[in-house]
């Protein structure tokens, strides 16, 4: 780990910055039976906690219905990586929440899921010039023991930054 506060740090790196991050217990997330569509609306308004990393990233579900589901993200320099733009890790994750939140919402209660495979292409760098990111999560088809979704990303401007598709495994509970 690279120490930042120190005196051995050179002042060639500028001033540190701070970003603070608070979650909740995520055991709070599977207190009661919900359909995934009650679930998802459930933390979009409030009522139940986000799961911690949501947190992390700054996550915000914007909108849910059953197959589709919209999230927010502005990244900030803390989510850069060494070519000076947003780490495609960020958008892969975002990709990947929305697709699988999108087959989630289309499940009963006490059914769950976990990706199988996300593939990403990437469509065009993201800095905090981008502003916003809004991605959007399409259930193409849900089945007994597997779904099937897309994904895309947008910026502030409305640009296309990502696509996905994924493959995910139903679990009954």
């Amino acid at each position: 780990m690279i120490e930042t506060t120190s005196e051995r740090t050179p002042k060639t790196w500028g001033a540190p910055q701070h970003r603070q991050v608070t979650w909740f217990e995520p055991a709070a997330l599977q207190d009661e039976p919900r359909s995934g569509r009650a679930f998802l609306e459930a933390i979009r308004d409030g009522v139940v906690a986000p799961p911690p990393m949501a947190s992390v990233f700054g996550f915000r579900i914007l909108e849910v219905d059953a197959g589709r589901v919209v999230f927010s993200c502005e990244p900030d320099e803390s989510t850069y990586n060494p070519l000076g733009v947003v780490h495609g890790g960020l958008v892969r994750t975002l990709l990947d929440t929305v697709a699988g939140c999108a087959v989630h919402s289309t499940l009963a209660a006490g059914v769950s899921y976990t990706s199988i495979d996300l593939s990403v292409s990437y469509l065009r760098a993201v800095t905090v010039d981008s502003g916003e990111l809004r991605a959007t999560g399409i259930a193409t088809k849900v089945g007994r023991r597997v779904g099937f979704a897309e994904a895309r990303v947008t910026d502030a401007f409305g640009r296309e930054v990502a696509t996905a598709t994924s493959s995910l495994l139903i679990v009954a509970g």
